[in-house]
């Protein structure tokens, strides 16, 4: 079944939340963890912390800090250089990986951008249904998924899993008429199947690695950029 991936995600936060005590107000986690429901969540930096868990709110875990889970509703995730944490989710929100980051699992957001910077290492798959997603000289083990979102591979990053762009369906409410873009730049990996369930436009670079694509043909280009557009 479609988005079962991001289904599991709602049901899994929707759940977390449920045994929460209802507070409110920012929080700083501690090494048993965090959890609020109206307020963001900071992790100083070099804590090791349980799960973080809040449902209207942000999270900042700092740099060189440990977490378990990291969930949240409505608020954006940063996670810092050199932190790890075992899995990111949130709903409504962007989820940004600074440089040297560690993802154990998966980073799920549903309508957000996904951005992972130099170094960034994520052990599961990266996915969203509305948002922009970048890598820069990032590594993904589990490959990028989306619905209505923009992708851009670029500066050595390497993927493996390869890329999955699914047809929306009557589930999801998708009122976005534009062709996803895809890009995959100069000195790229991106390893296994790239499978387009709907149009979008696909560059790769002569300089980039990709496995076989299906439902889509892929635009050459040379140089560091596809034309804008």
């Amino acid at each position: 079944m479609r988005h079962q991936h991001l289904l599991a995600v709602l049901i899994g936060v929707t759940a977390t939340f449920a045994g929460c005590d209802v507070g409110g107000g920012d929080v700083t986690a501690t090494q048993s963890g965090a959890n609020t429901v109206n307020g963001s969540i900071y992790v100083p930096a070099g804590l090791h912390s349980g799960s973080v868990d809040t449902v209207n709110g942000s999270i900042h875990i700092d740099d060189n800090a440990t977490v378990h889970a990291a969930n949240t509703v409505n608020g954006r995730i940063a996670i810092g250089s050199h932190a790890e944490a075992a899995s990111l989710s949130t709903v409504n929100g962007g989820v940004t990986l600074n440089p040297g980051a560690r993802v154990a699992g998966g980073v799920n957001t549903v309508n957000g951008g996904l951005v992972l910077k130099d170094g960034a290492d994520v052990g599961g798959h990266v996915s969203n249904v509305n948002g922009h997603i970048v890598l820069n000289a990032a590594h993904v083990a589990g490959g990028l998924r989306t619905v209505d979102g923009d992708i851009d591979v670029s500066g050595a990053s390497r993927v493996e899993g390869g890329i999955l762009v699914e047809k929306p369906t009557s589930s999801w409410f998708s009122f976005n008429s534009r062709k996803p873009r895809i890009v995959i730049g100069p000195g790229a990996v991106v390893q296994g199947d790239l499978r387009f369930e709907r149009d979008v436009t696909l560059y790769v670079s002569d300089k980039a690695t990709v496995g076989p694509i299906s439902g889509a043909t892929a635009i050459r280009f040379s140089g560091d950029a596809p034309p804008a557009g």
